[in-house]
């Protein structure tokens, strides 16, 4: 084409209805900063906080129970095997650790249901039941089993309520203080292990596990001073108590300026809206199993599983989670004269700090190279700890506190990305129409090796010739772990969804992917001869798209 023209017509009266109807949309644009904010109108004063920090930190006050519940194998174990009452094997203490982690691909998936029917909060309150039940199992146990049933519906309703009151702290939150919020959660379970490890020191087992129903009951009774989620009560027809819940949340928030409206009407409006595009788009592309299973078998859909599914198997087996639940046993095995009560305390209080800390490593650096300096940094934690062990059993050492400095160091290193990326890439690496059902499955298979690994400890430290040999065998995994991100994973900080897609529809390795080709076409022509002066004055948008791309 040798020149260009545009050929306009000028209709006044289209052209101003079409810039009036663009300046409508930046407006709008404008007041919706996400889909459950607006940021733009809040107030930034500390007060206009209080509302959403007070919910937020009563609906995540059910992690403390979470952490308790993961934490007690570890004291529970120790205790046991002093019991005349409970002569248990090392194959029934591995049953004890692990019972509680295979729940959860079961607990998870029905608390999701429940959530959506039932509400976010009143999820998390009808938890509390199996927990109660559990405890008191596991309070009046006097045989294997009951300890086992009990562990069994601690573990069910630590997958019942956790992921509700998450989903709840979403929702409710800030855009900008989302993150910080939805922190509280695992924060919450930290401090729940450390009180776990603290009476285990000075309590009896039972003692603990009574005691355990005031972390269950107070947060059933705290809930009832919050309201629920606007954005369910919008999903389920019910505007006016949505209202009042917006207003509850609202209530120290500034008038906005130039507006007839409230900030609690203005936030209604926008969930209202977004419900109505949900249900039409729902029921144009169809929102049943079956097609979410079509879109899972395409690229941007099995590749990101097979990943994780790697990165997750890696994680587990390089014993972070068995540090965790075998706590106050393995700095007994080491050899080490710390009191060991006292250094699962000091790792759980590791593990809360790394928790708040790891928030802000996770918003300013990259995902791979967190993630391999984690690896090598447990690797040669664990190959020190393991040496240690090696001479204080020999007695070729009397530096018996090393083992326990350097699992400290294996914690905090592990915190920085192996145990935390992994779990958070579930919500970047899959697309948003099938993130969902990819969350659960992936959630449910690493519970799963979650589970194995736990399981098979002991086992390991049989076929390695004792702790100090599975230490070293936890060192091999973290450096082949390290190795496997560096071929598979690929970064996501950054990254746009649809880069992420566009990375998986022609790769799944990392390492020698192939890079879309951007081709450069000479606009320099066109550039001459079309303005935006030009193109406003047209009201054929469909022609300006055509003339914009030639």
């Amino acid at each position: 084409m040798s020149s260009l023209w545009i050929h306009s017509i000028p209709i006044e009266e289209n052209a101003r209805a079409i810039l009036e109807e663009k300046k409508q949309d930046e407006k709008f644009q404008e007041i919706i900063v996400s889909c459950r904010s607006l940021s733009g109108y809040e107030g930034k004063k500390a007060k206009t906080l209080l509302p959403q920090i007070l919910a937020a930190s009563v609906a995540a006050l059910y992690h403390l129970t979470a952490g308790i519940s993961l934490a007690y194998s570890a004291i529970l174990i120790p205790q046991l095997k002093d019991d005349k009452d409970f002569n248990i094997t090392p194959s029934q203490e591995s049953w004890i650790a692990s019972i509680i982690v295979l729940t959860v691909p079961i607990g998870a998936p029905i608390g999701g249901i429940l959530m959506d029917v039932v509400g976010r909060l009143n999820t998390v309150k009808l938890a509390i039941i199996p927990n109660i039940i559990g405890w008191t199992l596991i309070a009046t146990a006097n045989n294997l089993p009951m300890l086992l049933l009990g562990r069994i519906f601690n573990g069910f309703s630590t997958a019942l309520g956790t992921g509700p009151a998450i989903v709840y702290l979403t929702e409710i939150a800030r855009a900008d203080m989302r993150g910080s919020l939805i922190s509280l959660g695992p924060a919450y379970t930290s401090v729940g292990m450390v009180l776990a490890y603290a009476k285990g020191w000075t309590m009896n087992w039972r003692t603990v596990a009574w005691l355990s129903h005031i972390y269950t009951i107070v947060p059933c009774l705290l809930i009832m001073l919050i309201p629920e989620s606007p954005a369910w009560l919008v999903s389920r027809g019910r505007i006016e108590d949505a209202l009042k819940s917006l207003n509850w949340i609202n209530k120290y928030q500034p008038q906005p300026e130039n507006r007839a409206e409230s900030l609690a009407e203005m936030q209604l409006a926008v969930l209202q809206k977004e419900h109505q595009k949900k249900v039409e788009s729902d029921a144009l592309q169809g929102a049943g199993v079956g097609t979410k299973m079509k879109n899972f078998l395409k690229p941007t859909g099995y590749k990101p599983l097979i990943v994780l599914i790697g990165l997750f198997f890696f994680q587990q087996f390089s014993g972070i989670y068995i540090t965790l639940f075998y706590s106050v046993q393995l700095f007994k095995e080491v050899g080490s004269t710390i009191n060991p009560y006292l250094a699962s305390v000091l790792l759980g209080t590791l593990r809360c700090v790394m928790s708040m800390v790891n928030t802000y490593m996770l918003r300013t650096f990259r995902r791979r190279p967190l993630i391999l300096w984690s690896a090598f940094g447990m690797a040669i934690c664990m190959t020190v700890s393991g040496l240690y062990t090696k001479w204080i059993h020999e007695k070729s050492t009397t530096l018996t506190w090393v083992p326990v400095a350097a699992l400290a160091m294996y914690v905090v290193t592990s915190m920085i990305g192996l145990l935390s990326i992994p779990w958070t890439m579930t919500a970047e690496l899959f697309p948003i129409e099938i993130r969902g059902i990819a969350h659960s499955l992936t959630n449910g298979t690493a519970h799963l090796l979650m589970f194995f690994s736990i399981q098979l400890f002991y086992t390991l430290c049989d076929i390695f010739g004792g702790i100090d040999g599975c230490q070293y065998f936890f060192a091999v995994i973290a450096i082949l772990g390290a190795i496997y991100a560096y071929i598979f994973l690929p970064e996501t900080h950054g990254k746009k969804l649809s880069q992420i897609q566009e990375y998986f529809l022609h790769n799944i390795m990392y390492l020698g992917q192939k890079k879309k080709k951007v081709q450069k076409k000479s606009t320099k022509n066109v550039s001459k001869r079309i303005t935006h002066k030009d193109i406003v004055k047209s009201p054929d948008k469909s022609q300006n798209e055509i003339l914009l791309t030639k």
